[in-house]
């Protein structure tokens, strides 16, 4: 059942949309872009947030700035008593934030890895209440010029699709950054689907919805069928881990399957009964994670 903040919207839309479908759409997107608050929701993840705030505590913060917006990257050094293992750059989901990712990122330290979590424009430690595909991807672009690229990605939900779109250079006037192995976590592999859901769960009327995409190409600068992660991914012949659960009520498990169609350098793996969440700080999950990291370096080694 809609809640009654959802019957509010969808009624205003809807008497918007008989004046003007395109003020409509414009204003479906900004409900859309507009980050939810920082404050955690449920009290799983007020205690996710106090368990992970004496880790984030031995990063070395620093503010990326970009056009359009700042982030905030969180940078772990790699331990002095390991073998360097490379650098990885971990990009968090909608609504999520590095503090949640802190089991993931341990892990990739205590591997050997320097890590950086990104908090995306309006979520964690960064300012704004915005953000948007191509905000995601100019961060990242702008996390790569400040450290001076990474060897791997690692995202999560939105985040992985965001890491995948930055290494195929989805983005016009985005330079393409690739990494030598890709991780994604329950990520969506491509961008209509979600404005054809938002339409949905707004119940735009036709015209209304042809002017939310049309005002999402506009700010995009390139047709909503541009940002196909999974043909990316195929393309970009690199080696790509695809972690998902079958179970993920959020991103359903077909965008997985699309990325695994892709190209031979996808490797799918289902992580089934962790969903969409907890799939992040599932153990098995990380192991496979790092195994897949290491074996770049045995690679190289050999």
């Amino acid at each position: 059942m809609a809640s009654f903040g959802l019957k509010v919207i969808r009624l205003a839309l809807s008497g918007v949309a008989k004046v003007s479908p395109h003020a409509a759409g414009r204003a479906a997107f900004r409900i859309f872009a507009t980050t939810p608050g920082r404050k955690p929701r449920t009290a799983k993840e007020k205690e996710l947030l106090a368990r992970s705030d004496g880790w984030m505590r031995q990063a070395q913060r620093v503010e990326l700035r970009f056009a359009g917006g700042t982030a905030v990257a969180h940078r772990f050094a790699a331990r002095p008593c390991e073998a360097f293992a490379g650098r990885v750059l971990v990009v968090h989901g909608w609504g999520s934030r590095a503090a949640y990712l802190s089991a993931l990122t341990e892990g990739l330290v205590a591997a050997g890895h320097e890590v950086v979590a990104l908090d995306l424009p309006g979520h964690g430690a960064s300012r704004g209440r915005t953000l948007t595909l191509p905000m995601a991807v100019r961060a990242i672009d702008a996390a790569w010029q400040r450290f001076g690229g990474f060897d791997y990605f690692c995202g999560h939900s939105f985040g992985g699709a965001s890491l995948a779109c930055a290494a195929s250079g989805l983005v016009p006037s985005v330079p393409a950054h690739r990494p030598r192995r890709l991780v994604t976590i329950g990520s969506p592999s491509e961008m209509t689907w979600l404005f054809k859901d938002l339409g949905r769960l707004l119940k735009l009327d036709p015209k209304a919805q042809v002017a939310l995409e049309g005002h999402v190409e506009r700010i995009a600068g390139a047709p909503l069928s541009a940002f196909d992660a999974a043909n990316g991914a195929g393309r970009l012949n690199v080696p790509m881990l695809v972690v998902h659960a079958e179970d993920d009520k959020e991103v359903a498990a077909s965008h997985a399957r699309r990325y695994a169609a892709s190209g031979p350098n996808v490797t799918l793996e289902w992580a089934n009964g962790f969903g969409h969440r907890r799939i992040v700080s599932a153990e098995p999950v990380i192991g496979r994670i790092v195994d897949f990291l290491a074996e770049d370096g045995r690679r190289i080694a050999a």
